[in-house]
């Protein structure tokens, strides 16, 4: 299936840089409130260039991953300087991007439909112009999807944290 029925079918991409294209459809578990659960989203991803095309999809993305990429995006483009990643827990995508000398970037994108049997890398050439809609879409889409939640340490969620110190303090 080309492009194109994708955008007939899910509309413009909530992401698009270069020959990578994102849409984000919802959160994978939308009444869930928690970090680890409640912030996967499903996803489905294309990238292309010179006659080769892969796609992925499912609950890939993280909504913090999206957060510290749009962080570090915000730095590069202030420094013209450094690199920003998008790095899921998942291993279906994840993109690279480092900037150079002269505001030139250096894209690297790994995206596989199957991690177990296939690897696929693309590599583009960007500049810093296509910072400032990237960096609008990703605030676009951490609107639409604030965090849900706050990391621990080992998982648990707050109140398993509280119920862990009474029992421990009640041991004293």
């Amino acid at each position: 299936m080309g492009i194109e029925k994708y955008t007939e079918n899910f509309g413009e991409p909530d992401i698009k840089l270069n020959g990578l294209q994102i849409w984000i459809h919802g959160r994978q578990y939308p009444n869930e409130e928690d970090y680890w659960d409640g912030n996967w989203l499903n996803v489905t991803a294309h990238c292309g260039s010179h006659g080769a095309d892969v796609w992925t999809n499912g609950d890939i993305l993280h909504v913090p991953d999206l957060a510290r990429w749009l962080a570090n995006l915000e730095v590069m483009n202030q420094s013209l300087s450094g690199e920003a990643d998008l790095v899921s827990l998942e291993p279906e995508l994840s993109v690279e991007l480092k900037m150079s000398g002269l505001g030139q970037i250096q894209m690297k994108v790994e995206i596989t439909p199957d991690h177990m049997t296939q690897e696929h890398c693309f590599l583009f050439e960007l500049d810093q112009s296509y910072l400032e809609s990237l960096i609008a879409s990703c605030r676009a889409l951490l609107a639409k999807y604030p965090i849900k939640g706050k990391p621990d340490s080992d998982g648990k969620s707050e109140q398993a944290l509280a119920a862990d110190r009474n029992q421990r303090a009640s041991h004293r």
